[in-house]
């Protein structure tokens, strides 16, 4: 019998539907973004991304049970540390540029872009959905993340269809900062541990 978290692949299609339907259910994407991280911080490692990414398991949907996968293996490049740390980096690049254009609004310094940018240079205007309930600043942050969703859910289509089904695991950025971070508790607990040997002796 399945476990529940087996099913969170609905979640992440349902999630980018509901975009189309009104922005403002990106900002719900914020789960997706927060509980990786949380969960490594607390020594859980990379549990979410091994068990709970509801987006690995649409890839995996896709691409092994549907066939749409060419199942190649990914570019030795592609795994490497430069080009995933590179990657991490130029996403957070991007993260912050977004956060600051939902400032610029929240000021009053700049007016509420109502379009979702893919692979960060297409615009595509989404002026349908109705954002006049909330403040615009709201609206803004809701446009940019789910731009940011959309962007790496295209990304990794594009190399599950190249590639095996999960490519997309190998240089995500969120799997490369809760590596990080288990990486750095593990390295804190082996220096801890040292000390205390170094004292029992």
């Amino acid at each position: 019998m399945k476990k529940w978290y087996e099913y969170l692949w609905i979640f992440s299609a349902v999630y980018l539907a509901l975009g189309f339907f009104n922005i403002l259910f990106a900002w719900i994407g914020l789960i997706c973004f927060f509980t990786p991280l949380l969960l490594s911080i607390i020594g859980k490692g990379k549990i979410y991304c091994n068990r709970y990414c509801g987006r690995g398991q649409l890839f995996e949907l896709l691409g092994g049970r549907l066939k749409l996968s060419s199942n190649r293996d990914i570019p030795a490049f592609i795994r490497s540390k430069w080009f995933r740390y590179g990657f991490l980096a130029f996403f957070m690049t991007m993260f912050a540029i977004m956060i600051f254009s939902t400032y610029l609004v929240f000021n009053g310094t700049s007016n509420l872009k109502e379009v979702v940018t893919l692979l960060w240079t297409i615009k595509l205007p989404w002026n349908w959905t109705n954002t006049s309930a909330v403040s615009p600043w709201i609206a803004q942050f809701a446009f940019g993340f789910y731009s940011v969703m959309l962007t790496s859910t295209i990304l990794g289509l594009i190399t599950m269809f190249f590639f095996k089904p999960r490519s997309w695991c190998v240089y995500c950025p969120m799997g490369t900062m809760t590596q990080g971070i288990s990486m750095l508790k593990y390295r804190r607990k082996v220096k801890a541990n040292g000390t205390t040997s170094k004292r029992d002796s």
